[in-house]
């Protein structure tokens, strides 16, 4: 996510980048009424981030990159799913703090200057 929206190395970011991993059974995912084995890529993000279709395309396509890898063939590409969930204004969260968009801008940019 951080190369695709041009933020590697921003402390801020780098720091409140995160994931999880849920691993389902494989007879608990279906595709076409059958069970199957599948990844589902989710990023929620504040509305300022990854805006263009560009920057969307590209990272759903690095993330199904990664998936695949990791997966070492045991994972169809077919059968990777993303999507990209945006917060509303002022619904992103870190440390208990509110952000707004501009909070949320100013607080990459300020990191940024430190580099």
């Amino acid at each position: 996510m951080l190369d695709v929206a041009g933020l590697t190395g921003n402390a801020f970011m780098t720091a409140n980048v995160i994931g999880t991993i849920n691993v389902l059974p494989r007879e608990h995912v279906l595709a076409a009424g059958k069970p199957i084995a599948a990844a589902f890529v989710e990023l929620k993000l504040p509305e300022v981030a990854l805006m263009s279709a560009e920057a969307k395309q590209a990272f759903i396509e690095k993330a199904a990159d990664v998936v695949e890898q990791a997966a070492e063939g045991r994972l169809k590409r077919d059968h990777i799913w993303s999507n990209i969930v945006y917060a509303p204004e002022g619904a992103w969260g870190i440390a208990g703090r509110s952000y707004s968009n501009a909070d949320f801008v100013g607080a990459i940019q300020g990191t940024a200057a430190v580099l």
